[in-house]
């Protein structure tokens, strides 16, 4: 299993559960906002973890940009901060070509600020799941491999697993995980390798030790991706932006040794192991 941190750099709380994550528990993978406040604290925490896989969280909605924003105008408020409305941003992106060149532009430029660090570019994946989005999607891949890209992330949470965990599968559930097709294709097409499912998009912001013991012993075979969202206090930026997060019982559960355990139980292993399985072992095996 690959266990990732999204919005590391976002703030000191963030990066500090990061680092704590990746020395006392499972977490495997950190993606980078490479604009957020706390990114060099970030990029040098990690530089101090070799071992920790550091991949772009690249910002299109809700956050903040590398660019100035007189360059991308039709993007960014005054202060260069992306709106959070993803519907209307999103009909902007697939419609408007003055709009997609800028945010093509800001995409590039979030890839030259992470490869500007030094650090190995593992994985690609989007600040709320915007790579599903298949302007975005074709964009980071694009873009992307100029700079090395080997891995994004797909969001596909089985629904047939996740009924097993007590989640009842809603019809934007099971629309979500068809759609998530679109962008498989795209990597495919782009010869990027993709998780083949992920694990905490139902329970965003609220993966906790009980929640991912329920979900163990339901792992598919394959590559699985968890994502979570740790940081050791709530923050004014944390509170700001996600206030009903349990980002202190996400790290808590990161740091059990219980779900330590029960991620790396012995399981059957598949018959065969898919193309993109083949190509992509998983940091974190289980079994």
């Amino acid at each position: 299993m690959i266990v990732t941190a999204d919005d590391f750099g976002l703030s000191i709380a963030v990066n500090e559960a990061v680092e704590r994550g990746f020395r006392e528990g499972i977490l495997t993978h950190a993606s980078l906002m490479v604009a957020g406040p706390a990114a060099a604290d970030a990029v040098r925490r990690a530089r101090e973890m070799p071992g920790l896989r550091v991949g772009l969280h690249v910002v299109a909605v809700e956050g903040a940009a590398v660019l100035p924003a007189e360059a991308i105008p039709d993007l960014v408020d005054r202060r260069g901060w992306f709106p959070p409305d993803q519907f209307r941003l999103g009909l902007r992106y697939f419609f408007l070509p003055f709009v997609r060149r800028q945010l093509a532009a800001e995409i590039r430029a979030q890839f030259a600020a992470f490869a500007a660090t030094g650090l190995p570019l593992s994985h690609a994946d989007a600040h709320k799941h915007m790579q599903v989005h298949p302007t975005v999607g074709r964009l980071i891949l694009r873009i992307g491999r100029e700079f090395g890209l080997p891995r994004i992330r797909v969001p596909a949470e089985p629904p047939g697993i996740m009924a097993r965990c007590g989640v009842k599968p809603t019809l934007g559930a099971r629309a979500l995980h068809a759609w998530c097709g679109v962008l498989r294709r795209q990597a495919r097409a782009a010869g990027v390798i993709t998780n083949d499912a992920v694990f905490g998009l139902a329970w965003t912001g609220h993966v906790t030790e009980a929640r991912l013991l329920a979900l163990a012993p339901h792992l598919p075979p394959g590559v699985n991706e968890l994502y979570v969202h740790p940081a050791t206090w709530r923050d004014p930026i944390l509170t700001g932006l996600m206030p009903r997060y349990e980002h202190r019982a996400e790290l808590d559960a990161l740091l059990s040794p219980r779900v330590r355990a029960a991620l790396t139980a012995p399981a059957p292993a598949p018959a065969a192991a898919s193309a993109e399985t083949a190509m992509s072992p998983p940091a974190y095996s289980r079994g």
